[in-house]
Order: C-alpha cells, then structure tokens, then sequence
C-alpha cells in the first residue's frame, strides 16, 4: 500500500476542511474528484507531507509518519506536488528542468542527457532554449511535470493539472499522466472537478465532498425555488418552464442535487402520463468503464448514467429528443 490515512483531520480558522481515512494502492493512477472547496488540494499537500494534519494517522509505504519527527525532507523527495498554476525560474525550460538534477550532484553529462529524456516524454524537447516565463499555462503545466520527473519522484501528485490549460495540452497531459505511470511505474494521483476525466484517466476513483469521502460527489448542482402544483407535488424551478421534482419539506430559495442514477429515458413521446418527464437534447455520450454517461440540454447541461444495453435498446442519438423521467427520491435538496 502507498498511503495508509486513518482519521485524518485538518482545521483552518476552526473550520474542518478534511475528516476522512483512505489507502491508496502503490503504482496505480488515482482521481481525487470532487467540486472546489471539497478539499482535494489540502489533502493533496497533505499527501506530499507540505501540510501538517491537525490529527489522525499518516502511514506511507507502511511506515508511519510523524510530522515532527520524521524525515520529510526524504518523503519530499519521493512524493513530489506539482500546482496548478506551478512557478518556474525565469531561466531556459532545460535550466528548470536540470535544477532537481544539479541539487542531487549529477555529473553535467548526465544531466543533458536526463533533461532531453524528460522533455522528450512531455513533448517539449523542441523548446528546451525557450525561456520559461513565456510558455503557456498547458506548456508550463507540461515542464513543471518533467521538473518533478527530474526528481526520481515514487509518487507524483498533481493539483487540476489540465484545469487552466486549452483542449490540445489537456489531451497531452492526459496521455503524459497513462505514460508515467505505464512507463515508469510512478503513482500518480491527480485532483478534478471532471469526472469524465476521471474515468478516462484514472485506475481508481476517491469522491470527495466537503473533506469527506462519499461514495459519489454530488453532481447536477442547480439553485430554484420549491413550488407546489395544483396535485400537491413538489418541483423546484430552476428556470421558467423547467421543473425538477423533488421530495423535502423546505420551501423558498434551494439548492439541489441530481443524482446521475436519478433519470431514466423514454424512447418514445408518446402521452405517457408522468408528472416527472422532461423533454431535452442529447448532446454527448461518453463510456465510463462499464457504462455510458449521457449530457443532455434540458435547458441547463444535465449528466446522467446509463447501460450499454439500455443505450442500444433506446437507439440514442447524439443531436435528438429525449424523454426523460426524473426520480424525485433521488433528488437531494440543500
């Protein structure tokens, strides 16, 4: 096991922002998913033995680890963080790239040889005389990664690594993430608020919601006000003509949220009578190990989860009209 985590707490200004225990597996790819301010980057630091928890137990390849005591400048080395937004010296990417080499004492020519090595697995060999400070965010994110190569690193933990970088360099960082891990054996563990990402992506998922670990990060997240129809149910109006029906005692200004096993589909509009079905257009399908996650335009973007056999059975189209059904029960309010 890599990192053991048993009643792990952590307060800022009084205010719990972790309380959770996990394992995470050595040589595997894993996704820390959950919306901002769930947590993910203080455990992160935390991870990466930065930020001191304010209790619990940390156990790292099956050692304990007291933060007073206990070697960090070592687990540093071994567990590296990269930001992000990382930093870099304003110098040449191979400047930046070298520094880790040249603090470790490694002979010169070895060290070209390494830096050409690392540039080359995050395609930015060719920029290597570039001056760092004028990259872009997705080719500092790529270089900040080959830093952290540079450092021989067992476990390699980035924050939102495609979060402020275009299409193109997510693709890039999303293939140099499978390489490292394939290629190198390192483990890798990565931040996100995109579960599709996460799938593609990750070997294993962690939930994260308000500093805790749940078994799904609430997802479909809308604001309304509850009203009730002439039969007496309960909907939450999030725009003008669309209404979620939910289940709760609360009245007024709301939030809530849409579990993606919330919705099921019709295939067909007949008059079905359902005061729960919403009509809207599919407009992406993705395969999630095993399933298929559906985006429809409902008026707002909506993601829910389906079967491969339902999809076929319902000869979804990307681009047409859907019947979907809602399961209030479902629907959590807040």
């Amino acid at each position: 096991m890599l990192y053991e985590v048993k009643n792990l707490t952590k307060n800022y200004d009084g205010r719990h922002v972790l309380d959770l225990s996990l394992s995470l597996e050595k040589g595997r790819v894993t996704g820390l998913l959950g919306p901002n301010g769930a947590g993910k980057t203080t455990l992160l630091e935390v991870l990466a033995f930065l930020s001191q928890p304010t209790a619990g137990e940390i156990y790292y390849k099956g050692s304990g680890v007291d933060f007073e005591k206990t070697d960090l400048i070592r687990l540093r080395k071994e567990a590296v963080l990269v930001q992000q937004k990382p930093i870099l010296f304003t110098a040449t990417v191979f400047n930046n790239v070298e520094f880790p080499l040249k603090i470790r004492d490694v002979k010169k020519a070895e060290r070209e040889k390494i830096v050409h090595q690392l540039l080359a697995i995050v395609g930015m060999e060719r920029f290597s005389r570039a001056m760092a400070h004028r990259l872009s965010g997705g080719e500092t994110q790529r270089v900040a990664i080959a830093q952290a190569l540079a450092c021989s690193p067992e476990v390699i933990l980035m924050d939102e690594p495609t979060a402020s970088v275009d299409v193109e360099n997510q693709i890039i960082i999303e293939c140099i993430i499978r390489d490292i891990n394939r290629l190198k054996g390192i483990s890798v563990i990565f931040t996100t608020h995109d579960r599709i990402q996460a799938s593609r992506i990750a070997d294993d998922i962690v939930f994260i919601y308000e500093g805790k670990i749940t078994e799904s990060v609430h997802e479909n997240i809308f604001s309304g006000n509850i009203e009730k129809d002439s039969k007496g149910m309960k909907f939450c109006v999030i725009q003008k003509n669309l209404k979620i029906p939910v289940l709760t005692e609360k009245t007024g200004r709301v939030r809530i949220s849409v579990n993606p096993v919330a919705v099921s589909v019709k295939d067909e509009f007949d008059d079905l009578e359902n005061d729960y079905k919403i009509k809207g257009r599919l407009i992406q399908l993705t395969d999630e190990k095993g399933t298929v996650r559906a985006l429809v335009d409902i008026g707002v973007p909506l993601s829910f989860i389906l079967s491969d056999n339902i999809v076929r059975e319902a000869h979804l189209r990307i681009g047409e009209n859907i019947l979907l059904i809602f399961d209030p029960e479902k629907v959590e309010v807040f």
